[in-house]
């Protein structure tokens, strides 16, 4: 299924680009801006791998152990390696890109790595593929528990077929935690064309309110956002083709719910973070609005409870409460069209 697209994007990565040195932006992340976490395993990885790498954030996500987990646009491996670290020999990782070059990069290594971390056996294996059709590499329905990508997504003409095939392969209750680059409008068409915009991840970037709206259409709702920097433009070419937009790397949560609503509603549910996941035990972030403090209760919505309790998050959270007494809209949550005497604060929610 490739197109003039991938074609371009796979040369760009494949011959353009010897290194992350090479980039024209800060698109590649660093390690100061990787959480504390995952610097440990990232001593373990060979230099080669990270070298020729290319992202832009963090997306590892916490409770890993055990979990299948699904990388789109792997690279040459540096975040499957590392989730394989995570997830243990009882997890299993998956890697699929469409860059021969970056696989050949990833396989090359794998039995090393497996030795690093002090497995028998590979628990990360690797596909060519195009992440608009992972059927064509048989990947099942509802196998993975979560689903994550580094930088890849606006890589892709097919951003739609994109999200529908990460919600096909997700687990009821799974995740898709990303990073990816947003645009802070619409981008012309040229320069959707362009293959070194493109391959810098500029081209491509959606305008991130048109990303949510397609989130949401694709079954994803209420998208969160984890964790948002700015990209700095170095090329004084590339500021002069596209510096009149303003670029930021965002880490999106999007979990597989059925009843998420469109909105913070208000159900008097409580959610209370027990401190038992050991990378994170004083606190835990489940998105740049709701950071839980061990032991410290919290007011939340029904979407904020079934992201806690209907996940793999579920074991490190108290719930109390439930839907049967609906309270309306948190405070700050949109905008009501219906008058209130309340001078009440807003909830814990928003």
């Amino acid at each position: 299924m490739e197109t003039f697209t991938h074609q371009k994007v796979s040369e760009y990565y494949g011959k353009v680009l010897k290194t992350k040195n090479d980039l024209k932006t800060s698109a590649c992340c660093t390690l100061d801006k990787l959480p504390v976490y995952v610097r440990e395993p990232l001593k373990l990885i060979e230099d080669e791998i990270q070298t020729k790498f290319y992202g832009c954030g963090s997306p590892f996500p916490l409770v890993l152990d055990g979990m299948k987990v699904l990388d789109l646009g792997c690279g040459t491996g540096r975040d499957c390696f590392v989730l394989s670290y995570f997830v243990g020999e009882k997890g299993e990782v998956v890697g699929v890109d469409m860059t021969k070059e970056q696989l050949e990069v990833a396989h090359r290594y794998t039995s090393i790595q497996m030795e690093k971390f002090g497995y028998k056996k590979p628990n990360v294996k690797f596909f060519h593929g195009y992440i608009e059709n992972l059927q064509e590499i048989e990947l099942p329905d509802n196998y993975f528990d979560i689903v994550i990508s580094n930088c890849v997504v606006n890589l892709s003409p097919d951003k739609p077929s994109v999200l529908k095939e990460v919600f096909r392969v997700l687990k009821e209750g799974g995740e898709f935690f990303f990073s990816d680059v947003y645009a802070d409008r619409r981008l012309p068409q040229w320069a959707r064309e362009d293959q070194v915009l493109l391959g810098e991840c500029l081209g491509g970037a959606l305008y991130w309110k048109d990303f949510e709206r397609l989130a949401k259409n694709t079954g994803f709702n209420d998208p969160r956002v984890f964790a948002c920097s700015k990209i700095d433009l170095h090329d004084q070419e590339t500021i002069d083709k596209i510096g009149f937009a303003h670029f930021n790397s965002i880490t999106y949560r999007l979990f597989k719910l059925k009843n998420l609503e469109d909105a913070c509603e208000d159900f008097g549910q409580v959610a209370t973070y027990k401190g038992t996941i050991k990378e994170s035990k004083h606190q835990f972030m489940l998105d740049n609005h709701h950071l839980f403090e061990e032991g410290k209760p919290m007011l939340v919505c029904s979407n904020t409870a079934s992201m806690l309790e209907d996940t793999r998050l579920n074991k490190h959270f108290d719930i109390e409460g439930d839907l049967s007494t609906h309270y309306g809209l948190f405070e700050g949550c949109g905008e009501s069209p219906i008058e209130s005497d309340s001078d009440k604060p807003a909830g814990g929610c928003c």
